[in-house]
């Protein structure tokens, strides 16, 4: 079966397959040995060149289907790349051979919960298009009251800049006071839609957390930051509401399989985004500092004199420990030196006793002359 070779090179992570255009269009793409042409098809077994390297690359329908659901958290951006060097949803994937990651929607810096992230372009594609209507549903916080005609207008639709929009179901699940959580479901993908519908009422979104991408639902063993992998099952449920048919070895298995087992039994800690909540506390010290310099700049003259005035006390331990350790070491040299004189003494004894004993020297009796 062959497939486009704009297509293969883009999966393959080379680049966008509008990129990937320019690129044979500039002929630096060959297959077996022949310059390629914009829209040409490729096959299992061609020889696949760019630059004269070769490249080694699969066809779709033998590619393993794999999806993972990801709990994103607040703080990092969905993009590969970021000029500001923001921490991003890819930081923390796991790596794939021969092939990358494609994001399923998007959720902005602020929003955290569901992503989905797959291997196949085409799933991705189907997944977010508008015209399959998939449902995403949301847990909202709202600061404000959301009355019965409110609820009403926003089921009914309301007019946005990029065009009408609406809520499919629209359910309080709990809060108190201001802050109340609603959960609400659209059917569309657009950027920060459920944020915009509500301030279209005159309302405040405070949280948003996706809590369900058409079949699949976000685990409750599933921790902030962490990914997990899903199964032959939920990718098969997955692609029968898109109308794509399954691949043969889709699913997990050894290691795979046992991961997501340990992780259902003992879920792995959170790993939080930490940005935002950075940048907050970079602003107030900066606020607080701005606000009480004076007070800031006696205190830290204080704490700095006191500081000093604890090196001269340690100094002057140190000294006295010296000199304690000088009066021990001359204490030690001078046993050392008694015990010296001792040794000698008692040595020029034993000798001089010895030497009182000896006996003349005479030739052994068993000796014989020659």
């Amino acid at each position: 079966m062959s497939e486009k070779l704009q297509k293969v090179l883009a999966r393959v992570g080379l680049g966008s397959r509008r990129y990937m255009e320019e690129v044979i269009a500039a002929g630096r793409v060959s297959v077996n040995g022949q310059v390629a042409q914009v829209g040409e098809r490729i096959e299992p077994g061609d020889e696949l060149r760019i630059d004269g390297r070769k490249v080694q690359f699969q066809i779709e329908d033998e590619i393993r289907r794999r999806v993972l659901i990801y709990y994103k958290p607040e703080g990092e951006i969905c993009s590969r790349n970021d000029p500001e060097s923001r921490p991003t949803v890819f930081d923390h994937l796991p790596t794939i051979a021969n092939d990358r990651w494609v994001m399923v929607g998007r959720l902005d810096i602020n929003s955290t919960g569901l992503l989905l992230f797959t291997n196949d372009g085409e799933l991705a594609n189907r997944l977010m298009h508008p015209s399959n209507e998939i449902e995403r549903e949301y847990a909202v916080r709202v600061m404000g009251e959301v009355t019965p005609q409110i609820r009403q207008n926003m089921l009914n639709g309301v007019v946005l800049d990029d065009g009408p929009a609406k809520f499919e179901s629209f359910t309080e699940i709990g809060g108190e006071g201001i802050n109340r959580w609603y959960q609400v479901v659209v059917k569309e993908g657009r950027n920060r839609e459920v944020r915009r519908i509500f301030e279209s009422q005159g309302l405040k979104v405070s949280r948003l957390l996706r809590t369900r991408y058409g079949t699949v639902i976000l685990p409750r063993e599933l921790r902030t930051g962490r990914w997990m992998e899903l199964d032959k099952a939920d990718i098969d449920n997955l692609t029968k509401i898109v109308e794509l048919k399954p691949r043969q070895g889709t699913g997990l298995f050894g290691m795979a399989k046992r991961r997501n087992e340990r992780m259902q039994e003992k879920p792995m800690a959170a790993r939080r985004g930490g940005y935002l909540r950075q940048q907050r506390r970079d602003n107030e010290g900066e606020n607080h500092q701005h606000e009480g310099q004076g007070q800031t700049q006696g205190f830290n003259n204080n704490y700095r004199q006191e500081r000093q005035d604890n090196r001269s006390e340690r100094n002057d331990n140190r000294y006295d420990r010296n000199d304690n350790r000088g009066n021990r070491n001359d204490n030690r040299s001078a046993r050392g030196e008694n015990r010296y004189d001792r040794n000698e003494r008692g040595f020029d004894e034993q000798r001089g006793e010895r030497s009182g004993q000896r006996k003349p020297f005479v030739i052994n009796k068993g000796f014989k002359k020659f």
